[in-house]
């Protein structure tokens, strides 16, 4: 498989995967594009992986744990683009208030917590595959879950009366 066949093949799934990491359009592709760089860079190399897909998602996982941009989850306003399979809730002005309330917490959490809740609920992937994509052992994994679970249940908690 050459560069630019993966990159036909898998640069949705990967944009998408990184709007879940970083909760924004732009930021994601900014992240993709810096990833996808680092991969045509080492391409032999990522192309003589077990996975491909599996080790550029591993990069692009560890280029947003690392990124250090400052304090740009303060300045993004995190929102999910509209789900048009969804059937319309009753109260658009609240169902949005959820969403935004929703991507804040996430925001609010630690880098690999969130990067474990992406991967986990959103790319479906077992303990084992996330810990490889962040370099980890299992019970990391299984720890950053459970402490972020914890923290969204708090914060929800604390937010309804």
């Amino acid at each position: 498989m050459t560069y630019e066949e993966f990159v036909d093949a898998r640069l949705a799934a990967l944009l998408r995967y990184a709007v879940m990491l970083t909760g924004d359009p732009h930021q994601a592709q900014d992240l993709v594009q810096e990833t996808m760089v680092r991969v045509q860079l080492n391409w032999r190399r990522v192309a003589r992986a077990d996975s491909p897909e599996r080790y550029v998602r591993r990069m692009l996982t560890n280029q947003f744990v690392d990124w250090r941009r400052g304090s740009w989850v303060r300045r993004v306003l995190l929102r999910g683009a509209p789900d048009e399979a969804v059937a319309a809730p009753a109260d658009h002005a609240q169902h949005a208030v959820d969403r935004d309330q929703v991507w804040s917490w996430l925001a609010g959490l630690p880098r690999r917590q969130r990067a474990t809740l992406v991967l986990r609920y959103y790319e479906d992937l077992p303990d084992a595959e996330i810990a490889e994509i962040l370099g980890c052992a299992v019970g990391t994994v299984r720890s950053c879950i459970s402490r972020a679970l914890t923290t969204l249940r708090t914060e929800y908690a604390e937010a309804r009366p």
